[in-house]
């Protein structure tokens, strides 16, 4: 589904990822962990096009197609998907209206008509029960008043209701207790399919116990320093990042 190859990139002229090489397959659920600064969220922005983020060599791969060469809309319609560490705040666009808006340009793309509306509110009904979020947050603006959890519950619903088939949770579990991470990482889990994969930026063990990832990479200084299945997550947990950092050098 997706491969990044020799991937370097620079942020205001700063030298960030150094050599990112990376393949993750249909179905897989990769979990991205290292040091503060190493490039995690770089890597993310990277790859839905935040033009901050200038990739000065490499190359990445998505279903076959050069993702670099797609401006960030397209990369979404693609199936490209990004839950974002902090969400931003939207005053005066409700959820509602947000989300008819993004499905439909999907569509759009897609060559497909808009949903009629009596089939987007049920396909709302139905995503909102994924990851328990009240009705009354669809007619707020987008995470306007919202508290953490509920905007990382928010960036679930809209997961759920867009379909993506690659989706990049950047530390999703910050800020969440642990029946809110529980709500939201099984609304996550009740959405993976043989065809949709992940990249999970965590640093921590219990979004590992949740989300069971199929592979566990470490980032340091722009570059995945070491990669295993889910007990490397475990022995980080343990030993911290210095024992493998060390044994890179």
């Amino acid at each position: 589904m997706l491969e990044i190859k020799n991937l370097h990139a620079a942020v205001e002229g700063k030298a960030i990822l150094r050599g990112v090489n990376l393949r993750i397959g249909d179905g897989e659920v990769h979990v991205l962990m290292g040091p503060n600064g190493s490039g995690k969220s770089t890597l993310s922005h990277v790859l839905v096009g935040n033009p901050r983020y200038e990739v000065t060599e490499g190359s990445i791969t998505f279903n076959g197609k050069d993702l670099l060469a797609l401006p960030p809309e397209d990369r979404a319609h693609e199936g490209l998907f990004m839950s974002f560490q902090t969400p931003v705040e939207i005053p005066g666009v409700s959820m509602t209206n947000f989300l008819r808006a993004a499905l439909n340009a999907k569509r759009k793309y897609q060559g497909l008509e808009p949903l009629p509306a009596q089939e987007f509110l049920r396909l709302l009904r139905e995503k909102r029960q994924l990851v328990g979020l009240d009705a009354r947050f669809m007619n707020r603006g987008v995470n306007e008043g919202f508290s953490g959890g509920e905007k990382k519950r928010g960036e679930i619903f809209q997961m759920a209701v867009l379909e993506p088939t690659f989706s990049i949770l950047d530390e999703t579990d910050s800020g969440l207790d642990v029946d809110a991470l529980r709500t939201v990482a099984e609304g996550f889990q009740s959405l993976r399919t043989a065809k949709t994969s992940a990249l999970v930026i965590t640093h921590y063990q219990r979004m590992l116990d949740y989300m069971r990832p199929d592979f566990v990479h470490v980032l340091s200084e722009g570059r995945i320093v070491r990669s295993g299945d889910l007990q490397l997550g475990y022995d980080i947990e343990e030993k911290g990042f210095e024992w493998i950092v060390g044994q890179s050098e």
